[in-house]
């Protein structure tokens, strides 16, 4: 880094305008993906299904756990132990169990309040953050910019729920809102760290990521999409994935207690997206997160998680390393029984298999019926309590979160998907290719390709975004240089002079 800085300022200030114009007039070509929608990111509603994993996959899972077997057991043993305790509390709360913090000037000081109570259960409401009628303002003029464009896409193409759209106006302005942003910065600097304050991410400075929105009509069950994971699937096992910042290293050496979900120290070299699958997401999402454009509550269309990030990640991991030595059948249907330490083994050498349950390469991580019996997610699966418009939902990037099977209730269940993402230089890379696909009106990279809005009525300009965000906000998209908050980190202020020389400035 410091070679490459030397370099740098020996060059003439006009060579570096120079540049940065060249840069900033680049444009790229319609997003070389195929069309398709968001049942394309997960192989269950693909209808591809999921393949046998190449033997790759056997030998990458001894060399995982090679040294610390007999560890690696007696961790696992200890993990379904507090799972047996951790589910019945989850259970017996239900969506009550989800925290609920108000937006304000003071939105720090409310979630330092509850750090631990949303630390441990991976999931938060921030009430309010854009003004109510404002919010749902915005749904009426997204179902406007759909009518004017009759050739938008989504899922399921004959009665489309999730849209096929991420530059209209109102996903653009709830992005860059300085209320959005305030939020944003406040979760990540509160509740994440990084062991390493020498580690290149800045936890101050949100970048935008475009991504769809959702406007479920009552008695929808088309878009029923299961529990699962975003960021990868077989990504978190690979060496050349999440292996690449050691993120889960604790885990495979047997000590899941000391594995840290909150700490960024490794994620920001972490590979979430080795195959680039269609909404397989390639930026690091601290909390994946939605903003609420309607009224909706439990089992009308929404949200379910499972509140227990740290355990469900680590019986994730573990998993595929342990088999049943009796099924239940066997058993007689005694779940207890089934589910016991003692009827686990740890398949070593011969016994080990490729599989890795519910992961297929280009995929979510998704967890079918069965696979993952410890995690009871049949009653851990909590909805998110009701919601009204403006109010912004966000979880971990690790956890288990699915949608109601069938929206029950009598009004729209409407959102847009706004994650949380701190900057990092490989971040920086994509968001690179995102102005260049904004400018285009094609849909942004990580996401399925074709025309997009690039020939939408009314779609927005950069002009327009320059109006009416504040500097942050164009600072986001990467349409201006980005500030160094000089409460960052030495790794921090890095983080920022390398993302700014990936966007041109």
């Amino acid at each position: 880094m410091m070679i490459t800085t030397c370099i740098k300022r020996s060059r003439p200030a006009s060579w570096h305008r120079s540049l940065a114009s060249m840069r900033l007039m680049t444009t790229t070509p319609t997003n070389p993906k195929r069309e398709g929608d968001i049942s394309d990111a997960f192989a269950s509603m693909s209808g591809k299904g999921s393949q046998p994993l190449p033997d790759r996959f056997r030998q990458l899972k001894l060399d995982l756990v090679r040294g610390h077997e007999e560890a690696l057991i007696a961790s696992w043993n200890r993990l379904l132990g507090t799972l047996r305790k951790e589910n019945q509390v989850i259970a017996e709360t239900g969506p009550s169990i989800v925290p609920e913090v108000d937006f304000s000037n003071s939105l720090t000081d409310a979630l330092e309040a509850k750090k631990s109570e949303i630390q441990k259960r991976g999931v938060a409401i921030i009430r309010g953050v854009i003004p109510e009628d404002e919010a749902r303002a915005y749904k009426f003029e997204i179902e406007e910019y759909v009518r004017q464009n009759p050739q938008t896409r989504g899922f399921p193409a004959n009665n489309p729920q999730v849209i096929e759209l991420y530059w209209s106006s109102p996903q653009l302005r709830a992005r860059t809102h300085p209320r959005m942003l305030q939020t944003q910065t406040a979760l990540m600097t509160t509740l994440w760290h990084t062991s390493n304050p020498q580690t290149p991410i800045s936890l101050h400075t949100p970048l935008s990521y475009a991504d769809r929105l959702r406007i479920r009509q009552p008695g929808d069950a088309q878009f029923a999409l299961g529990p699962h994971q975003d960021g990868g699937s077989v990504e978190r096992w690979e060496p050349d994935g999440y292996g690449r910042g050691g993120v889960y290293d604790a885990v495979f050496r047997g000590s899941w207690e000391s594995y840290d979900p909150f700490d960024a120290c490794g994620r920001e070299r972490a590979a979430t997206n080795r195959y680039d699958g269609l909404g397989a997401c390639s930026m690091f999402r601290m909390f994946q997160g939605w903003l609420a454009m309607s009224r909706t509550g439990p089992g009308q269309g929404t949200l379910l998680v499972n509140p227990l990030v740290k355990e469900t990640m680590a019986y994730t991991l573990l998993r595929p390393f342990f088999r049943p030595l009796r099924v239940l059948g066997e058993l007689g249907g005694d779940k207890e029984r089934f589910l016991e330490a003692g009827n686990w083994e740890f398949t070593a050498g011969d016994k080990m298999t490729s599989e890795l349950q519910g992961a297929t390469p280009g995929h979510g991580q998704e967890f079918p019926e069965g696979m993952h019996p410890h995690l009871e997610l049949e009653r851990t699966m909590v909805h998110v309590p009701e919601v009204r418009p403006g109010d912004f939902v966000v979880w971990h990037c690790d956890t288990i979160h699915a949608v109601d099977k069938t929206h029950n209730g009598k009004t729209d269940s409407s959102v847009l998907y706004i994650p949380v993402c701190p900057t990092t230089e490989a971040s920086a890379e994509y968001v690179t290719q995102q102005r260049s696909a904004f400018r285009d009106g094609t849909p942004a990279p990580d996401f399925p390709g074709g025309k997009g809005e690039s020939e939408h009525l009314g779609r927005p300009t950069e002009e327009y975004i320059r109006r009416v965000s504040d500097p942050a906000g164009v600072q986001s998209m990467g349409l201006e240089k980005l500030a160094v908050s000089k409460e960052d980190t030495p790794g921090g202020k890095e983080a920022i002079e390398r993302a700014n020389a990936v966007l041109g400035f």
